[in-house]
């Protein structure tokens, strides 16, 4: 939803006459397929996730034929979605983009049954592309990483249906303050490293497990957590003693994440395809904590192997790596020159301009004459 949103405000930015929605197509799944899509992987992820990166290697085996398993998610995914397929139908819009591959899925199949003529855009939110991403026909694919575009490949994705645009984040991570004047709009003094924690917007995953870490680290900081919607996850955190050397606050849901993170010298967070890209764009060192097997090791791979992060198998591991990494302004300043290579935070509006591109070309070829 966040890479839709972005890449909607990159629209109403450059092209404010176009009309825009965005859709959150599990609002339109049958109850049991919500319920069981949702909550099944988060549920698999948190509690087996050895179990859950098996399943998602298994399914990602470019190029080999698995008629069964395939058969078996559509038939699923066509009684589950009825209504969005409606709805789809019946909006009549001039172009799709996707952020996620159910929808992709679904779009792709109506069209190659000829139920469904409206060109759709793909794109991939995480760095690398399973092949469930890679779903046609779709006229076009934004890959979040040169890798994620080889995989795409590997699937059978032509190399010219292909931009590799980066992930979208929100258009103001393309004008970010200077790190004095986010300190600033923080009400930071700035004398201390600021350490900041995420989980994404649902705050999910052992948030009060790191929070207490971070806490016990013997340097002084100023530590931020950010519990998004996570109501319990914020109390938790806020009820933890702050010992006196170190300056603390948690926050629920916030739009300053971009003020946020160009005033931290360090990120600890789940490494989320969104996260990390926003991360990337403010030039901030990034620490995968806990990561999951499947898409999240992937982008933790991303990063490390651009010596953009680190990885953080256990909270147990935590106090030692982060002070470690704070004592040393060398690795962390060749870190934060990492990351920014690896930014692209203009990936929405190039999403935008080819959404707009699509969507022109349908609208003259209902035009044209029979």
């Amino acid at each position: 939803m966040r890479a839709a949103e972005a890449v909607q405000c990159a629209l109403r930015e450059t092209h404010p006459e176009v009309e825009t929605k965005v859709v959150d197509v599990l609002d339109f799944a049958a109850p049991l397929f919500r319920r069981m899509y949702r909550e099944g992987y988060l549920g698999l992820a948190s509690a087996a996730p050895r179990a859950f990166g098996y399943f998602y290697d298994a399914f990602d085996r470019p190029g080999e034929a698995m008629p069964l398993r395939e058969f078996a998610r559509g038939f699923f995914q066509r009684r589950g979605m009825k209504d969005f397929v409606r709805y789809i139908k019946e909006e009549a819009c001039d172009a799709a983009v996707n952020t996620h591959f159910l929808p992709a899925e679904i779009l792709a199949d109506l069209k190659a049954r000829g139920e469904l003529r409206v060109p759709q855009t793909t794109v991939v939110t995480d760095f690398d592309a399973h092949r469930f991403w890679a779903r046609r026909p779709c006229e076009h694919f934004f890959a979040g990483s040169i890798p994620g575009a080889a995989s795409l490949i590997c699937c059978g994705v032509p190399a010219g249906d292909i931009t590799v645009s980066g992930i979208p984040v929100h258009p103001v991570f393309s004008r970010l303050p200077y790190r004095i004047e986010a300190l600033k709009s923080l009400d930071l003094p700035g004398e201390r490293p600021v350490v900041l924690q995420m989980a994404g917007g649902d705050g999910l995953g052992a948030m009060g497990e790191i929070w207490e870490v971070l806490l016990s680290v013997q340097r002084p900081l100023d530590l931020i957590a950010v519990a998004g919607k996570n109501a319990k996850a914020r109390e938790r955190l806020a009820r933890a003693p702050v010992p006196a050397r170190h300056r603390a606050r948690v926050l629920g849901y916030t739009d300053k994440v971009h003020e946020l993170m160009a005033a931290a010298e360090l990120l600890v967070s789940k490494p989320g395809g969104l996260s990390v890209s926003e991360a990337l764009s403010c030039g901030l060192p990034f620490a995968a904590i806990m990561t999951i097997p499947g898409q999240e090791k992937r982008n933790a791979d991303f990063l490390l192997d651009h010596g953009a992060g680190i990885r953080i198998e256990s909270p147990a591991d935590l106090a030692g790596q982060v002070s470690a990494l704070l004592e040393d302004p060398r690795r962390l300043r060749a870190m934060r020159q990492s990351a920014l290579k690896l930014a692209r935070p203009s990936a929405a509006f190039k999403v935008a301009e080819k959404a707009v591109e699509l969507a022109g070309a349908a609208q003259t070829a209902a035009a044209a004459p029979a």
